[in-house]
């Protein structure tokens, strides 16, 4: 996710902010989901985003970016 408010940044375990996660993702320097696969997050964010509005379609089109994201690039 952009990130352009710092109050959504993650946080390191000193409670110092991350530019490389969201609060969402990172809190107390660790992954708030960290059994999630890829496949369990773009699940997990398609279907909040379709509660949040959003047409599946889209939803669907917005997680085809997560696999770039740093968490599932190393």
């Amino acid at each position: 996710m952009a990130i352009k408010d710092l109050d959504k940044l993650g946080t390191n375990t000193d409670a110092s902010k991350i530019s490389s996660y969201c609060m969402y993702c990172f809190q107390n320097g660790e992954f708030t989901q960290p059994d999630f696969t890829l496949a369990k997050m773009q699940k997990f964010c398609i279907e909040n985003m379709k509660e949040m509005g959003f047409p599946e379609l889209i939803a669907w089109l917005f997680t085809r970016s997560i696999p770039k994201l740093k968490r599932w690039t190393h």
